[in-house]
């Protein structure tokens, strides 16, 4: 074993553990067009106050968002566009893999009925 890896990876980890939360990409996915403040995040989401300002914190200590203050409204805005990048691989790493299972099924239900 590579010593000092496991150490190396527990940031990896962790970053993956904030994008492991169907409510924070929702967040996430909401702040693709552009910052919103906190009630544009409810309005494009449907989660709660408290839900989003909870997800806020939590994306912003992890330098996914940051706080942008304007006026009296705080908005937020997506630090690094890289992340929509790894939700992308993500999403057509999990298409590929349901089009095989459909392909696979659809070889069995041709084996039964013959």
């Amino acid at each position: 074993m590579v010593e000092g890896l496991p150490m190396a990876l527990g940031p990896v980890a962790d970053y993956f553990k904030v994008l492991s939360e169907v409510s924070r990409l929702q967040v996430l996915c909401s702040l693709k067009s552009g910052s919103k403040n906190v009630s544009e995040i409810i309005a494009a989401t449907g989660l709660g106050q408290a839900n989003v300002s909870k997800h806020l914190k939590i994306l912003a200590q992890a330098g996914i968002v940051q706080r942008q203050p304007q006026g009296v409204n705080i908005y937020y805005e997506i630090v690094d566009p890289l992340i929509f990048e790894i939700c992308e691989l993500v999403c057509d790493r999990l298409s590929t893999r349901l089009q095989q299972q459909s392909e696979q099924l659809k070889h069995l239900e041709a084996l039964r009925n013959n």
